[in-house]
């Protein structure tokens, strides 16, 4: 983080704090394979995490929410990851693209689609997918669906993954927010 918000290290932390913290840093994202660090060198959290930290209360429902949307939905890998790297395009987040391209690696996608996700003109031969896609590209213009594009989609995806896909679409959208607002980046020692 710049100097616009303090980092904020584990013997730093109040009570409220700390929740936020050991939801992030022992929660589901810090099992298995790290992709990205959560944490820098003095402990304190990358990317958004450390901003949710100056606002516990509404910090532990979004990493909650995040949580959720990365570890409880039915939205297959892929389709999560590309959604999520379609929203770091779209917001121009340089953290959620260095943080979530090497996941996509890991869930299937090549570096042919990292890339065309990365133009802007990724698309896919599996309906579900181009239909995640689609649903995406829809939320992030802000357009209203026709009724003949909400039954496309909703007889592909079924309502809750459309549901899924939007609120994957917002979190991550308020992510870009926040570390626009307090300019943060990738982190300095990645």
């Amino acid at each position: 983080m710049t100097e616009r918000l303090p980092r904020l290290t584990p013997d730093a932390l109040d009570d409220a704090q700390q929740v936020v913290y050991d939801g992030i840093a022992g929660g589901d994202r810090a099992k298995g394979v790290q992709h990205f660090p959560l944490t820098a060198g003095d402990g304190s959290l990358n990317g958004p995490f450390g901003i949710m930290l100056h606002a516990p209360q509404l910090g532990n429902a979004l990493q909650q929410l995040g949580s959720a949307i990365r570890y409880g939905t039915s939205l297959t890998p892929r389709v999560r990851e590309i959604a999520i790297l379609m929203v770091a395009r779209a917001t121009g987040s340089a953290f959620e693209a260095w943080a979530h391209e090497p996941i996509g690696l890991a869930v299937g996608l090549t570096e042919a689609e990292l890339e065309a996700v990365a133009r802007g003109d990724f698309t896919s031969t599996d309906p579900v997918e181009q239909a995640s896609v689609d649903l995406v590209a829809c939320v992030l213009d802000g357009a209203a669906l026709d009724d003949a594009t909400y039954a496309t989609l909703a007889s592909r995806l079924g309502v809750p993954p459309m549901i899924e896909v939007i609120a994957l679409v917002g979190y991550y959208r308020t992510l870009a927010d926040l570390m626009q607002v307090f300019d943060v980046g990738v982190p300095s020692d990645a």
